[in-house]
């Protein structure tokens, strides 16, 4: 990875690195999920694999509200659905990072770090232009995102977080009003946090499909710091673009 860290990725609060990892995904009990999957395996660099293959994204876009121009809404009364068996365990392993294997579509999964200042990049971001996520387009249309693509390379965890660049695992394509309008304000108040008070954030970022489409319908965060309650929230951002019909299954957009 082209990237430098503060600390080691692995370090506990207290102690050496867990070499293999269970961590409970938590299914959205209010609407109707249950169980947990094991996590466990390593990637190259220390990055943990998150093996979440038969997840189930269709309940979370029906129960949510159609799009109305607002760049995300609130789920659970924006609480979070970690356990208190999550917050103890990530106090316990301190900072990581785990990203689901693509699926057969070659779309990305959960995504879940344990957020803290040794995670977090020292160096720039460098280029992403050689990664086209599933559904990806050139799409410009300069009366509805001037001198922009419709579309970005878009980070489930932010690079300011993690910096994971490259991370195949890590980007979808997402709509420019969902990572700027949608996602940024929520990464910007989590970096602002962890650089102001050194603490962690457990933070997870489910993109949520619609059966086969290649592009997702939006993208779930949650976030809960460890140290205090500063921080936490439960939000579903729409990867959506006013102006714009998207056309999840393919990726092609057009005027409304």
């Amino acid at each position: 990875m082209s990237k430098s860290k503060r600390q080691s990725r692995n370090g506990g609060y207290g102690g050496g690195a867990k070499k293999i990892a269970s961590l409970i995904i938590i299914l959205l009990l209010a609407l109707g999920y249950g169980a947990h999957d094991q996590l466990e395996g390593l990637l190259p660099g220390g990055v943990e694999d998150v093996d979440v293959s038969t997840r189930s994204t269709a309940q979370i876009a029906d129960a949510v509200p159609e799009f109305d121009d607002d760049p995300y809404v609130t789920i659970n009364g924006n609480e979070p659905f970690f356990t208190e068996e999550d917050i103890k365990e990530s106090e316990e392993r301190g900072s990581y990072e785990e990203y689901s294997k693509l699926d057969r579509y070659g779309r990305p999964g959960v995504c879940i770090a344990n957020v803290g200042e040794d995670l977090m990049p020292t160096d720039d971001r460098e280029s992403i232009r050689d990664i086209k996520p599933p559904g990806w387009h050139k799409v410009f249309y300069d009366d509805v995102v001037p001198g922009e693509n419709a579309y970005n390379r878009c980070h489930l965890i932010a690079y300011c977080l993690t910096g994971e660049n490259a991370n195949r695992r890590n980007l979808i394509t997402g709509t420019r009003f969902l990572n700027v309008e949608g996602m940024l304000p929520f990464e910007e108040e989590a970096a602002r946090y962890i650089e102001r008070t050194g603490h962690h954030i457990l933070y997870m970022v489910t993109p949520i499909y619609n059966g086969s489409d290649l592009v997702a319908e939006g993208v779930l965060m949650e976030a809960q710091s460890i140290e205090d309650d500063e921080i936490s929230w439960c939000v579903y951002c729409y990867n959506e673009q006013p102006g714009l019909v998207i056309d999840h299954h393919t990726g092609a957009a057009t005027h409304e």
